[in-house]
């Protein structure tokens, strides 16, 4: 059996106080071994790996700000994509030696459980189990096939299953400029909704509009800052307000969100990229600095808030992920969404990639290409 040449894997040697601490003292690049197919087990796959997606939640990992907290050393990189060399016998007949395949980040890297936690994307090779990779979809390329899974399912997750939004309603999508964001414009357009997205600028607002958005927002320009979004977003739907937010940015701009729901409105919780320090760093629990909701302007216009932790509601009720993986590959397959990614770096380069999106400096998404 060939033998193939060393590669790199990038490693958290320990977690930081804050994702910058951690990044710029703790993140280190080295040597790998390649794994040996003879040492490998029965249901093993051993992927070269061509791309792995820069994700906010490999960002908050290195901090253990994130709910699952990963024990360092570790590799991150928790979706990615690349070429099998090696399936074992009992891999499944889904995949063959040569194909191009995307991994699953439930089932393998640093977010999911048992014995393939160590093998993040963030590397030359990852080992697998063969139901954790599918051969990617439609015309996906290896650095959009690495922002698949994560980015759609959570949109697919948060405005379908919990947020029902259904063809001719209208939605708020704040962070739209980010790799769910942008997600979910193009959910949000597939179901048939009116989307109204949000931004912090105009260069990456274009972004927004090429997904699909029918109307964007650039914050930072608004008449008396975060409080003219209401009257912003009133003007855009007639004075109604609009049907669902989609909020995975949280702090402030939660609270103006609130005001621009028509009456029984639904606020979706996404994420809370503005105050990633609710949580305390290194791991430790608790949330010491939680954001708050008025529960006043809830109660009175009647709105239903939900959370949406796709991850977490995922591993409390597993029946709910096969139909949702079925409908974003087959939406890749068909060419209805295509995860839009603005930058690419060495993965010699991880603690700038990872710092980039730290800072907010990506559109979309961004990969490691080992």
């Amino acid at each position: 059996m060939a033998k193939h040449p060393e590669g790199l894997r990038v490693v958290v040697s320990e977690l930081g106080d804050t994702p910058p601490d951690a990044i710029e003292r703790h993140v280190h690049v080295e040597a790998m071994p390649a794994p040996d197919p003879a040492e490998l087990g029965p249901h093993d796959v051993l992927v070269e790996v061509r791309a792995a997606s820069v994700g906010w939640v490999d960002v908050l990992m290195t901090s253990g700000q994130y709910q699952h907290v990963p024990s360092p050393p570790y590799t991150p990189g928790l979706e990615y994509s690349g070429v099998v060399l090696h399936k074992g016998p009992d891999a499944g007949d889904h995949i063959e030696v040569g194909d191009r395949v995307l991994a699953d980040g439930f089932s393998t890297g640093p977010r999911s459980l048992g014995d393939y936690q160590r093998w993040g994307g963030f590397a030359s090779y990852a080992v697998a189990p063969g139901s954790a990779l599918h051969r990617i979809p439609g015309a996906l390329d290896f650095d959009q096939a690495a922002n698949l899974l994560g980015n759609y399912e959570t949109a697919y997750h948060c405005l379908i299953a919990r947020g029902k939004l259904a063809a001719g309603e209208s939605v708020l999508i704040h962070g739209a400029s980010g790799s769910t964001g942008l997600a979910a414009v193009e959910v949000a357009k597939i179901v048939g909704a009116r989307v109204i997205a949000t931004g912090r600028s105009e260069e990456k607002l274009r972004a927004v509009v090429s997904a699909g958005a029918d109307d964007v927002i650039e914050t930072r320009s608004l008449p008396g800052g975060l409080s003219g979004l209401r009257d912003r977003v009133k003007a855009l739907t007639g004075g109604r307000g609009v049907d669902v937010v989609y909020d995975g940015v949280g702090g402030e701009i939660s609270v103006e969100s609130l005001r621009c729901l028509c009456f029984g409105g639904r606020f979706l919780i996404v994420g809370w990229a503005a105050t990633p320090f609710v949580a305390k760093g290194k791991g430790g629990r608790g949330a010491p600095n939680a954001n708050v909701l008025p529960t006043n302007l809830i109660m009175m216009k009647g709105l239903d808030v939900s959370g949406c932790p796709a991850v977490i509601s995922t591993v409390k009720d597993p029946s709910i992920r096969p139909p949702r993986l079925r409908q974003v590959l087959e939406w890749a397959e068909r060419g209805a969404i295509r995860p839009h990614v603005s930058r690419r770096f060495r993965l010699t380069e991880a603690k700038d990639a990872l710092l980039a999106k730290w800072r907010g400096e990506v559109v979309g998404s961004a990969v490691l290409v080992p």
